[in-house]
């Protein structure tokens, strides 16, 4: 693994931790209250601070998730790095339109 990646998955796993917190507090508060879909919904739409904060979340994911991979087949696919990391590649773009189709479902529809 070169440094480089190792870098920017330690920088995204530090991004992470508290937004993994926040989100989870907020899950937490919205079961507590008994809060329905259409109520988070409701809280969610048209803010521009939702949609930058899971879009935060969804790019620190994809880079995170996708250089994970790629250590992965790395270490014990028979792919070479290259094909390893392109295979990483389309894996995070994958995430990252999924992830921003989420966000856009979440905040402007």
């Amino acid at each position: 693994m070169n440094v480089r990646l190792y870098v920017w998955q330690r920088a995204t796993a530090a991004l992470m931790v508290p937004l993994v917190l926040l989100h989870i507090a907020v899950i937490c508060y919205a079961s507590r209250k008994g809060m329905t879909a259409a109520d988070i919904l409701a809280r969610t739409h048209g803010s521009i601070v939702w949609a930058s904060y899971y879009g935060l979340f969804v790019i620190a994911v994809s880079i995170h998730g996708a250089i994970g991979v790629r250590n992965v087949l790395c270490e014990w696919s028979p792919l070479n790095d290259r094909g390893a990391g392109w295979c990483a590649v389309l894996l995070g773009i994958v995430l990252a339109l999924l992830g921003f189709r989420a966000v856009i479902a979440l905040v402007f529809m």
